[in-house]
């Protein structure tokens, strides 16, 4: 393998760019068009046959259900007024108190990422916390903040919590006792430690009052069927997760019957609902999953992948704290959920110890803290802002990452490993 050749350099290359034309979207071009115009030039200049490229697409079919099941549940919601009465409720149950604002946030953060997965965080919390600061008058850049750093660090509490969990472990997966039994300590430790971190990163935001006196909405039928949509998504997942299915297809559905049952007993048409879904996500996702695929066949990543099997059993305690250090930092460089496949393919190559597969996973959720590039979720956060007229420099948010995702990181993995080894 030569790792100079000018295929590989114009594919990283092409790869490179367009990543970060996903970042930082130069001359207000569409995300999506970065990773389109990527993948596309990598098909064009035979650098991914098509045929790999197909592949590539075809991969990610579950993730594209998943997806139009999650926003579908999410625009429902925001039509139908949940997120206005959410907003309202948590204003109230917070006092006037910006500190405890952010900590019921965190706590509602939480309990969405693990019974709907991080995507559903960004893609369904993030337009109710906005709301919620717009009418708490609140400064809301550190409640929205919450909003991508919970989906990460709460995303390995259930195989559910992560679309990323079932493709590293692919036919693999632990049951789920075993991996709450594996996973429930550094879990816990992840959560804890992302929210003192966050929130000392946020501290001077975070000091006064906020408006308390606002009257709840009242939540129509509509809405109480989209939440009871959101809640039988919940339970579908957790269903499809211990029969070891794909999440995908439950969740599809979840979406089209909740909105066929809220569209017939309203009588109204769909389209303004599909109208404002972004739609566009989806060639993102396909986008980079052929990036990913081209990078993959130039085997830059040969050397991690020997180096992790050659040590996984001579060095093992420092191999897993090794391994998922490394797959955090890849999951920045090329984004979790593609690097999920790879390192799910190299765990069962290598028949790696569960300890260090368990740290690559660990690696792959949580390391995507540490800037926007990481995981599709911190992707769907940043479209969700841009929405609402919000923005987020890839600095700024590297600036706050930097002081929360390596101490949560190094702290999860070494009670992981502790633990695994005892």
């Amino acid at each position: 393998m030569n790792f100079a050749a000018p295929a590989h350099l114009a594919t990283w290359s092409i790869a490179a760019l367009s990543v970060l034309g996903v970042i930082v979207r130069p001359w207000r071009i569409p995300e999506a068009l970065w990773a389109i115009s990527g993948a596309a030039a990598l098909a064009l200049f035979s650098l991914v046959p098509l045929s790999d490229a197909l592949a590539a697409i075809v991969k990610g079919t579950d993730v594209y259900l998943f997806l139009t099941g999650m926003m579908l549940l999410a625009e429902l919601a925001r039509q139908e007024g949940l997120f206005d009465w959410l907003a309202a409720y948590a204003i109230m149950k917070a006092r006037g108190s910006a500190a405890r604002l952010f900590i019921l946030v965190y706590a509602v953060g939480t309990v969405v990422t693990v019974f709907l997965s991080n995507d559903a965080t960004a893609v369904v919390l993030t337009p109710a916390v906005y709301a919620a600061t717009k009418r708490a008058k609140a400064q809301p850049l550190p409640y929205l903040f919450i909003c991508a750093f919970v989906a990460n660090a709460a995303s390995f509490v259930l195989p559910i919590s992560n679309p990323a969990n079932l493709v590293v472990y692919s036919a693999h997966m632990p049951a789920l006792s075993t991996w709450l039994r594996q996973f429930g300590v550094a879990s816990l430790v992840s959560i804890v430690a992302t929210f003192t971190l966050l929130r000392f990163t946020q501290r001077s935001d975070l000091v006064g009052a906020i408006e308390c006196n606002v009257e709840p909405p009242q939540l129509g039928f509509g809405g109480r069927l989209a939440a009871a949509g959101i809640v039988m998504t919940a339970a579908a997942l957790l269903i499809a997760s211990s029969l070891d299915w794909q999440l995908g297809l439950p969740t599809f559905l979840a979406g089209i019957i909740t909105g066929f049952v809220i569209i017939v007993r309203k009588r109204i048409t769909p389209w303004p609902v599909l109208s404002e879904i972004s739609w566009s996500v989806l060639p993102l996702v396909a986008g980079l999953f052929v990036l990913v695929q081209g990078v993959e066949n130039t085997d830059v990543l040969r050397p991690v992948i020997q180096l992790v099997a050659s040590e996984a059993h001579s060095w093992p305690e420092a191999t897993g704290l090794i391994a998922g250090t490394t797959a955090a930092l890849l999951s920045n460089a090329m984004n979790n959920l593609p690097l999920g496949l790879i390192l799910g393919a190299v765990a069962a190559g290598a028949h790696l110890a569960p300890h260090v597969t368990g740290a690559l996973l660990i690696g792959v959720d949580l390391g995507p803290n540490l800037s926007v590039t990481g995981s599709l979720a911190t992707i769907l956060w940043l479209v969700a802002l841009r929405r609402e007229g919000q923005d987020v420099s890839a600095w700024r948010f590297l600036r706050v990452g930097s002081l929360v995702m390596p101490p949560a990181l190094l702290a999860a993995l070494v009670s992981f490993v502790w633990l695994s080894m005892r």
